[in-house]
């Protein structure tokens, strides 16, 4: 497998390529991560059974677009490819540490400003992607309400039903959800998609964010990510706030927007987050027996 990686990052990079150092690195719970050098140069491969194929093309075009945007940095794809019963995906390596104050308020900045980047009528995105290793519908919509219910929570209900996780009605809880959007029609911003503390980190050239999950939606719906696990320095929130305030309703939004993060985690990691994402149900009142 080794050799046929070395074998295509030579005919990529035009000269030989021989790896000579190679590093396990942890902290993925999808993929294997190794870096490999060769004594001149390193990337950053991420490797998975031959059918993730796909996942891997998704998250090269993702990262392709917020490349493009300029706004926020992001890995560096250099090639996708398939060896034997493995595909994998080749990024530059930069060693990192974990985001300090500083850091957070410029990467505050930078993702308002990929908020604020680009023109877009509807929500969506041109093809559909993954989040983790679940896939994420991506359907455009012109209204945002109706998006977010029925691309976001009402498939995550349908895949948990297919596992055994019940929460209630799952049109019902889909058409409570869309009545509490109803009046909230936002600017459809780029997002990163996957924004926990995990998917950042610091470079010698700044914050770096990566994993990306993108699609055209709200923004709060980025914003709320950062809170769900913890992780981000106050800074952070500063440094958003003073580019793009946050709308009136957030708080009252957020939760909702959380949901569909927490049912993801019921899809791919098991019942551990059920009562999580039922006290969600219930407290936002979108689904009484």
């Amino acid at each position: 497998m080794w050799q046929a990686i070395s074998h295509q990052l030579s005919e990529v990079l035009g000269r030989q390529f021989k790896i000579n150092e190679r590093e396990a690195i942890q902290g993925g719970d999808v993929n294997q991560c190794y870096c490999v050098g060769d004594g001149e140069q390193r990337f950053f491969i991420k490797l998975n059974d031959k059918d993730q194929l796909a996942v891997f093309k998704t998250e090269a075009e993702s990262l392709r677009i917020l490349n493009e945007a300029n706004c926020v940095q992001v890995p560096q794809h250099f090639h996708l490819g398939t060896c034997r019963d493995k595909s994998f995906l080749i990024l530059n390596y930069l060693p990192t540490k974990t985001i300090d104050d500083d850091a957070g308020y410029t990467l505050g900045q930078q993702l308002a400003q990929l908020h604020l980047w680009g023109e877009q009528a509807e929500y969506g995105f041109d093809f559909d992607n993954y989040i983790g290793l679940t896939l994420q519908p991506n359907k455009w919509r012109r209204r945002w309400d109706k998006f977010f219910a029925e691309q976001r929570i009402e498939w995550q209900l349908q895949l948990c039903e297919e596992k055994g996780l019940h929460f209630g009605d799952i049109d019902t809880i889909t058409a409570n959800v869309a009545q509490r959007l109803s009046n909230h029609q936002p600017k459809p911003s780029l997002l990163h998609g996957d924004l926990w503390h995990g998917n950042t980190a610091l470079t010698v050239s700044g914050p770096i964010l990566f994993d990306p999950a993108t699609y055209w939606g709200d923004r709060e719906c980025d914003v709320a990510m950062t809170e769900l696990f913890g992780g981000f320095p106050a800074s952070f929130y500063k440094g958003y706030q003073s580019i793009y305030p946050l709308d009136e309703g957030y708080q009252d939004r957020k939760d909702l927007y959380n949901l569909y993060h927490i049912l993801n985690h019921c899809n791919l990691f098991g019942g551990e987050y059920m009562g999580q994402a039922q006290n969600i149900i219930t407290k936002l009142m979108l689904w009484d027996e």
